[in-house]
């Protein structure tokens, strides 16, 4: 039996929440000499348990809140359960937020090494890809532009272009394809199913459940840091509608 490269298990995160207004930083820091800060405890995700086993394709649906980024960050390792484990067999390309990693003030050329970097690829392996990531962005005669002035449908073109240069183990993509034109969308689209049909693992976050089942065969449905139903992306994806309808 065919061991999971994504495993989940009873994973809870907490975060703390300041229950009383502070105005200063100077009064934050006598409270807090004083011992006199309290805190709310905010469960973010509650006993999330999953597997997900190499080439499968999963799409979380869910309104704002319910816990979808913060269970990516949880499989990316930028976050760490409170209770639970988490355990990851394989490369991770990350595609969680728009420009995260991008240094403004770099020129989008400059941006594509750095973003390499980040992502564990060496400057001679980028510079190989670096026609190739340039000419899916479609952002040839903007490249000596700093970054900071790329709109963030540019920076998203840039991100998804670096992070899938090559078919990654594991590809996580939060929202990012909500941005950009239609024919972007489209190509971005035909490149995940490419990568799926080389045996890439996808965890797509989306609010648009029409494109969760056009890339997922599968679909987990989050409500207040808690997993409602998994299984089919169609009858996920369907009873997820009904019940806000």
């Amino acid at each position: 039996m065919e061991k999971p490269v994504i495993q989940i298990e009873n994973a809870t995160v907490c975060f703390n929440m300041a229950s009383e207004k502070i105005d200063s930083i100077k009064e934050y820091f006598v409270k807090f000499a004083k011992g006199q800060l309290r805190f709310q405890e905010f469960l973010a995700l509650k006993d999330i348990n999953l597997e997900i086993k190499r080439g499968e394709s999963w799409g979380i649906v869910g309104r704002n809140g319910a816990g979808k980024s913060t269970l990516l960050k949880l499989i990316c390792g930028i976050l760490a359960p409170d209770k639970g484990r988490v355990a990851v067999k394989g490369d991770i390309s990350p595609l969680l937020e728009l420009g995260a990693g991008f240094d403004p003030d770099l020129t989008a050329g400059e941006n594509i090494f750095l973003e390499g970097a980040i992502l564990g690829r060496s400057r001679k392996f980028m510079e190989a890809h670096y026609d190739e990531i340039v000419e899916f962005s479609e952002l040839k005669d903007f490249m000596k532009m700093p970054i900071k002035n790329y709109s963030s449908g540019m920076q998203a073109r840039m991100g998804f272009a670096v992070a899938t240069v090559v078919d990654p183990e594991i590809l996580i993509v939060d929202e990012v394809l909500a941005v950009g034109d239609e024919a972007f969308q489209r190509k971005c689209e035909k490149r995940i199913h490419e990568m799926i049909e080389h045996s890439t693992t996808l965890l797509l976050v989306s609010h648009d459940s029409g494109l969760v089942q056009r890339l997922c065969t599968k679909a987990v449905w989050m409500r207040q840091g808690e997993i409602v139903m998994t299984g089919d992306a169609g009858e996920v994806c369907g009873a997820y509608a009904e019940y806000y309808r």
